[in-house]
């Protein structure tokens, strides 16, 4: 799963678990309504602000929308 993916789940299920539209978030957070569809769908990736914005409107902290995401380091030898 790619880290838009695992994003927009993360999405999908806070917004579903506060009982909230996609466009309703979408106002709440001063974002369009499409945007958090493509956030939802793993199609964008969200910026900074944009996460910020989105946890503020649901009301859980930052780290709840990154749930599950992690990344590990290549190789420390050049061309690797």
């Amino acid at each position: 799963m790619t880290v838009a993916d695992q994003f927009g789940s993360n999405l999908a299920y806070c917004r579903k678990q506060a009982k909230l539209s996609q466009e309703e978030l979408a106002v709440r957070a001063s974002l369009h309504r499409t945007a958090v569809g493509q956030l939802e769908r793993g199609e964008r990736v969200a910026r900074v602000d944009t996460l910020v914005k989105l946890a503020g409107s649901l009301g859980v902290p930052p780290g709840e929308l990154l749930d599950g995401m992690g990344w590990t380091p290549g190789g420390t030898r050049v061309g690797q």
